[in-house]
């Protein structure tokens, strides 16, 4: 799979940082993607967060209504991909403290 670095990927994530709080990352994400994408989206995060909490493909797929197909997507990144997902699930947990 190729890279998806560009000047214009470097750009939309320099927006997406500008933005100072979840109200304006809603009206940001409201008009950049359709609702389905951004709950898309909002559904792996949470997928990737069951999964580090060892819940099961059936416990996932019951609670959140998410795919076999997308439960494997999410795991495999945590697995093998960047690392975005447990930089970002970090990032949160210290958040919340």
């Amino acid at each position: 799979m190729g890279s998806i670095r560009s000047e214009e990927m470097d750009e939309l994530f320099k927006a997406i940082l500008l933005l100072g709080d979840v109200e304006e990352c809603y009206k940001f994400f409201e008009d950049v993607c359709t609702i389905k994408e951004v709950l898309d989206i909002s559904q792996r995060l949470q997928v990737a967060k069951m999964l580090k909490e060892n819940k099961s493909y059936q416990e996932i797929s019951k609670e959140i209504g998410a795919s076999t197909a997308t439960i494997s997507r999410v795991n495999k990144c945590l697995m093998y991909g960047s690392g975005g997902y447990e930089l970002i699930l970090e990032k949160l947990e210290k958040s919340e403290e």
